[in-house]
């Protein structure tokens, strides 16, 4: 999906109309022009600090939005370097490429959804072929106070396929550095196998002016990391500095759950939460090292 194919997408008149759109998702075309895209917005404390804004959308439109993702969107092609919300990939997959290297570099794009504009959704919906009353039906849909709404099934998805081209210019940079590149929604990490410190500010450099062409803007204090060896390597809350891993911490805090609840001692996780972690340590060992 190169440069061309994008603006093709822009002037082609597009193929498939509202009918189409229609037919594919198995609704009448009144039922697509007349649904009220509502949400209830509210906000939730993120576990580093600040708030989330959530969009949540009202039953009938996520049904609609959920349709829409499993007729339109899930078979559609995303970059190699997006693991995120993709069938079949984990934060495991995302971490893999960077074990074992000199220097991990991990950015945070701020309030990636909502930044995400829905003018870039509309023009990704005419790449694909569909007419003027098609783009104008997905976008109401499928956006909401002008972005993706943080909270609608279709949105981690379309974050993907919006962003295909940046993806591909980040990998490219990356190659050209001699680095490697993931992004995991809104989490970017490159690493680099030779420890060069003038290679990783351009990297960093760059990286910011790209994302700045696609409305995008890094978090600079506390989610600008530049992790060497001799430090702890986090990818998606994952150790990567020899294997992929829990970190130790929470290893020996899970360990020290499990006896509490062992010697009937209160413990700050209930039975099925603990389940949960020793689900996400076997996921972890199964997709390294193998079952």
């Amino acid at each position: 999906m190169g440069l061309f194919d994008w603006l093709r997408g822009l002037f082609d008149p597009g193929r498939f109309d509202l009918e189409e759109l229609a037919r594919r998702l198995d609704v009448s075309s009144d039922e697509l022009l007349n649904l009220e895209p509502k949400y209830r917005h509210f906000t939730v404390p993120k576990r580093g600090g600040g708030i989330r804004f959530i969009h949540e959308p009202h039953p009938a439109l996520k049904r609609m939005q959920r349709r829409i993702l499993r007729r339109l969107l899930r078979r559609l092609a995303c970059h190699p370097a997006a693991t995120g919300f993709r069938p079949g990939l984990s934060i495991v997959h995302n971490a893999i490429p960077h074990v074992g290297k000199a220097v991990v570099v991990r950015m945070d794009i701020r309030n990636f959804f909502l930044n995400t504009r829905a003018e870039r959704v509309a023009r990704y919906f005419r790449f694909l072929g569909w007419k003027r009353q098609a783009v104008n039906a997905l976008g109401r849909l499928c956006t909401d106070m002008g972005g993706l709404p943080q909270g609608a099934p279709t949105s981690p998805m379309l974050s993907n396929l919006v962003n295909y081209p940046l993806d591909a210019r980040l990998a490219a940079l990356a190659r050209r550095l001699g680095a490697d590149y993931t992004r995991y929604v809104d989490d970017l990490t490159f690493s680099f196998a030779e420890d060069d410190p003038s290679a990783v500010r351009y990297l960093v450099r760059r990286t910011k002016g790209i994302l700045a062409e696609y409305g995008y803007w890094i978090h600079h204090r506390k989610k600008l990391r530049i992790c060497r060896q001799h430090q702890q390597q986090l990818v998606t809350g994952l150790v990567v500095n020899r294997q992929v891993n829990l970190p130790r911490r929470t290893r020996r805090w899970l360990r020290a759950v499990k006896h509490r609840m062992a010697t009937g001692r209160d413990a700050t996780l209930t039975p099925q939460q603990l389940d949960g972690w020793y689900a996400l340590e076997l996921m972890v060992y199964n997709q390294t090292r193998g079952s």
